[in-house]
């Protein structure tokens, strides 16, 4: 046998009958022969990697637009953390860690500049609509790898457009990336707000304090463990009714003094601006997109063509082609 037969022997054996093994993929859309030594799922992991939408994610903006200091996450921090928290869920239930994570490193390739704002800005703008989980999938499936995209698995992809909405992964592995991103993103978010002087920590309510602890790690800690422990042995990834109302309710505290806030939302305004602006005029002169991008623009039209290449953008690009299109060039070294 190979080694990755032997991997996948051995995956029978020791994983909990709910994991998806990797033998029992559904497989990808264009068939690929298999690696010698390792299984469909480190596959996919490692061309997400190695990808360069996931290089770009680290300037995009997790929640603080343009930060001072060197310690905020950035929207490539944000999905190590979920990697690795979900990671940890997946081990401790016996499920496929790789294809947990392949997901988790996935689930945020498709995000705009800017964090949500830059989300909002183009669900506005394009017909039909944006979501980010969605353009993370049109990123692995037609974007990347010139056009060819990465041909991931069925549940890896799964894992992806399922990590938020109201559609259900398939697969456990893939549901456990949306506990995951919530308890990375609104711990980390409060560890950032703490840091940027909006939020302190002894002004989360005790009830809250109370189900979840008083520190980062003590609530994630307390968030995983409850995971575990509630999804132990079960066909599905759960939450108790105490952790998951404690999980709510400090989701809606962040909402109310962190993500409306001024500070962390206060320029919020000009990137809806620029966003659009950029969006405008690569509608009206398509002529001035990138080569590849205007392959796109003869195969699926101008608009969605436009819109991934906004939406593949770092905060840094985004500002400096609207800097480049839109102010003076006299201006710009001042």
């Amino acid at each position: 046998m190979t080694i990755r037969e032997r991997t996948e022997v051995r995956e029978k054996k020791t994983l909990s009958v709910y994991a998806k093994a990797s033998c029992d993929s559904a497989g990808r859309a264009r068939f690929e022969q298999p690696c010698e030594y390792r299984t469909c799922y480190q596959r996919d992991r490692d061309r997400i990697i190695h990808s360069k939408a996931f290089r770009r994610l680290k300037d995009k903006t997790q929640v603080f637009l343009a930060p001072e200091g060197d310690h905020y996450r950035t929207r490539l921090t944000h999905t190590l953390e979920v990697a690795q928290i979900a990671r940890t869920i997946a081990r401790a239930l016996e499920l496929n860690e790789d294809l947990t994570e392949a997901a988790a490193l996935g689930h945020d390739l498709g995000h705009t500049p800017f964090g949500h704002a830059g989300e909002r800005a183009l669900n506005e703008l394009a017909p039909g609509g944006f979501s980010h989980n969605g353009q993370s999938l049109r990123v692995v499936d037609r974007l990347e790898n010139d056009g060819a995209g990465l041909n991931l698995t069925v549940e890896v992809r799964d894992g992806i457009l399922c990590h938020t909405g109201d559609k259900r992964a398939d697969t456990l592995e893939g549901r456990i990336i949306h506990f995951a991103d919530r308890i990375a993103y609104i711990n980390h978010d409060i560890d950032d707000a703490v840091r940027a002087d909006i939020l302190r920590q002894d002004a989360i309510p005790h009830e809250i304090t109370d189900q979840l602890g008083r520190t980062k790690s003590e609530r994630i800690d307390a968030l995983v463990t409850d995971i575990i422990m509630t999804s132990m042995d079960q066909p599905d990834i759960m939450q108790s009714d105490a952790k998951r109302a404690a999980m709510e309710m400090l989701r809606d505290f962040m909402f109310e003094t962190v993500y409306k806030n001024p500070v962390a939302k206060g320029e919020e305004g000009k990137v809806v601006e620029m966003i659009s602006k950029l969006y405008e005029y690569y509608v009206e002169r398509p002529d001035s997109l990138p080569p590849d991008v205007m392959t796109n623009v003869l195969s699926e039209g101008v608009e969605p063509a436009v819109c991934d290449y906004i939406a593949g953008m770092t905060d840094r690009f985004c500002v400096a082609k609207y800097v480049e299109l839109f102010v003076p060039q006299g201006w710009q070294r001042i």
